[in-house]
């Protein structure tokens, strides 16, 4: 009457009656642990089936979210992405027009969707059949450029930030709010995406904070507007403040870095991160050539 299967590595107990079907997730990859739990899970089944007990899990989307972001452990900066965008969701806001903030959105929502389904949460995800990919942001800074910024930025406070990030690669969350606890020869240990990692400082970089007091304690939006205005000001276009840290990669491997240093600096989680990141870039560096 009850058999089990494994999707995606999770064992599941299927139960079926006079033409009824129903499932439920184990929330187990243990063989051992499913067997276990399959009298249990296959007793709440046929009372389902049979009329005896109702399932109470078929939460509205409000209420998946709200359990979503209380059981689902993420990052710091990874669960204030998903608060943002589930809260800009349920509001009725559209999707962002840029092809990488859509995609972002569209990602979260339907990751939502998806553990909702997992455990039992909901009967039917409305996900968004969108292509999830969005379009890789590709640009980088000019040497000119990079100058005009470094000699020019205002107030020197914030142009000392840009070059810091410029010259470790780190993103602006990274090194908004460090301390001189986290300061160690020359490293700097900092939170990222993906936890503790440690920022290598090269001799750039540690002459930018030599001697300063206090380190920078700037909030996400002040880093983002300040930067669009200064190089409004400055003439530069379609710039960001992340595209320090694309250019501080490309450029070093335009020295001849191996993609695995370059990888350890930017902090990704595996060389083919780094590789899909600046592929498209370097196509165009490739000298030319004939067949």
């Amino acid at each position: 009457m009850a058999s089990l299967y494994q999707n995606n590595k999770t064992w599941y107990v299927s139960v079926y009656i006079d033409g009824k079907r129903a499932t439920k997730s184990l929330k187990t990859e243990d063989i051992i642990v499913a067997n276990k739990l399959k009298p249990y899970a296959e007793y709440k089944l046929i009372a389902e089936l049979m009329g005896f007990e109702k399932s109470n899990e078929n939460l509205t989307f409000p209420q998946l979210v709200k359990r979503y972001l209380t059981q689902v452990r993420r990052s710091k900066n990874t669960q204030l992405i998903y608060q943002n965008v589930l809260k800009q969701h349920l509001a009725g806001k559209p999707l962002p027009t840029n092809p990488n903030s859509r995609g972002i959105h569209i990602r979260t929502i339907n990751a939502c969707w998806n553990w909702g389904l997992k455990n039992d949460l909901v009967k039917d995800a409305k996900k968004l059949p969108v292509d999830t990919r969005g379009e890789p942001r590709q640009r980088t800074y000019t040497k000119e450029e990079l100058n005009l910024m470094f000699e020019h930025i205002e107030p020197i406070e914030f142009n000392r930030f840009v070059r810091f990030a410029y010259y470790t690669g780190a993103r602006s969350g990274e090194i908004r709010s460090i301390s001189e606890e986290s300061l160690s020869n020359d490293s700097l240990s900092v939170i990222g995406k993906t936890g503790l990692r440690i920022i290598k400082l090269n001799s750039q970089s540690l002459e930018i904070i030599k001697g300063q007091g206090e380190l920078w304690n700037y909030r996400k939006d002040y880093v983002t507007h300040r930067f669009k205005k200064e190089v409004r000001r400055l003439g530069i276009k379609n710039a960001r403040f992340h595209d320090l840290r694309r250019t501080f990669g490309l450029n070093l491997i335009k020295q001849g870095m191996s993609i695995y240093k370059v990888s350890k600096l930017l902090g990704h989680r595996s060389v083919r991160t780094t590789e899909q990141h600046y592929a498209p870039l370097l196509t165009v560096e490739i000298e030319d050539f004939k067949l």
